[in-house]
């Protein structure tokens, strides 16, 4: 939980200090791995004074709070300048967590189109099926303005958007769904705390996939959701039921990877725009996506909300889907490989590694070309992903 008292500090240092105690019991450094499952009591009163909120102490059993964890989640808290987290086992455990808590039947949810494909799939086949009203449409004020209603419970975005880095107008967006009294949640994985803080616009939680950039060295697999405390604890209750967890390993994995997120976003951020210009000029890319180019349809937007443009960059080639195998091949740093936002970079083709179960028209109705190419950058040297990445055009 943010601390009011405390002077305003930078993400960097946010990250490396919040949520820790300057020093603890046993003087170490770095957060401890708890590993317990069950916290004992040392007598009845003091089980009856922790049960009537009298006193503070590590939950009594694991579902229901780590300390390893609840720092992790208080740095988060930190950074997102939230009241609250709340840390589970991956991002998509938090957003259905987080809708299952806050929705029941016979209430309406909105979803802009450009969301993960797997949140738009949990809405459709699981949400309706508890008669939960859906409606996805495209993110802009105008379809937004027309579908909030009355009854609308949850507005649930994402910016930028996967994989051609769209950005949504967050203080319109919020001001509609004020309005009719909606809550608004953001997937904010592709921004990261360091390039924006969804919540200081006025959104009510934002999530992210902290198996990302948080992350940031592709080694773990979590969630976190941040806001308003009554509102996370809320969704907490939710998730002592479900019991899609944290692991305290994790929590520690996503600490540490946290101290340095100020550094590798910085440099992600340069390296990414970087390769984005070269792209740009290249005669064998048609087009490029990525948000602090001139050229991008939401340059606009990213100028207004974003500190960065992050680490991904997405592409057309005119030689369409094979060009891309060709590219993707040839490149000799870059993995193959899903995901992004960590230390090593990564590429893959849309077409064939997350929409390879549909055809190349069902593909195109969901606006995902045959040629694109998803660059993930991590923190190499830029030169030589430069370099790589004019030795692969070659080959196209």
């Amino acid at each position: 939980m943010s601390d009011e008292s405390e002077p305003k500090r930078g993400p960097s240092t946010q990250a490396v200090h919040a949520g820790e105690p300057g020093v603890r019991a046993d003087r170490s450094l770095t957060t401890p791995v708890v590993l317990s499952s069950t916290y004992p009591f040392e007598a009845t009163a003091e089980l009856v004074e922790y049960m009537q909120g009298e006193r503070e102490r590590p939950a009594e059993y694991g579902r229901y709070g780590n300390p390893t964890v609840a720092v992790a989640e208080a740095k988060v808290a930190a950074l997102e300048g939230a009241e609250a987290a709340l840390a589970m086992s991956s991002g998509m455990a938090v957003i259905t967590t987080t809708l299952l808590a806050m929705l029941r039947s016979g209430q309406h949810v909105v979803f802009t189109s450009d969301v993960y494909r797997k949140t738009r799939q949990f809405a459709r086949q699981v949400l309706t099926r508890y008669g939960v009203e859906v409606d996805i449409v495209p993110p802009t004020l105008e379809a937004l303005r027309q579908t909030i209603r009355d009854d609308t419970r949850v507005v649930f975005t994402e910016s930028p958007t996967n994989p051609y880095l769209r950005m949504v107008d967050l203080e319109g967006l919020v001001a509609i769904a004020k309005q009719k009294r909606a809550k608004t949640i953001i997937d904010a994985t592709f921004a990261t705390p360091v390039n924006m803080r969804p919540l200081d616009l006025g959104v009510d939680l934002v999530v992210h996939s902290t198996t990302k950039y948080l992350g940031g060295h592709n080694d773990l697999l979590g969630g976190v959701v941040a806001g308003k405390a009554p509102i996370v604890e809320a969704i907490r209750e939710h998730s002592g039921m479900l019991g899609a967890l944290m692991d305290p390993f994790t929590a520690f994995l996503l600490i540490r990877g946290m101290k340095t997120l100020g550094l590798r976003v910085t440099r992600q951020n340069e390296s990414a725009l970087r390769l984005a210009r070269l792209l740009r000029e290249h005669p064998k890319v048609e087009r490029v996506w990525y948000p602090m180019l001139e050229e991008h349809p939401d340059h606009a937007l990213a100028r207004k909300y974003l500190r960065g443009g992050g680490g991904v960059v997405s592409f057309e080639l005119a030689g369409g889907l094979a060009a891309g195998t060709r590219l993707v091949d040839a490149m000799r740093i870059p993995k193959l490989a899903p995901s992004l936002g960590g230390v090593e970079s990564l590429i893959e083709q849309p077409a064939l590694m997350s929409f390879f179960d549909l055809s190349p028209d069902d593909r195109a109705a969901l606006g995902v070309r045959e040629g694109l190419v998803r660059l993930s950058v991590g923190i190499e040297d830029p030169e030589d992903l430069e370099a790589d990445l004019r030795q692969g055009l070659s080959s196209c």
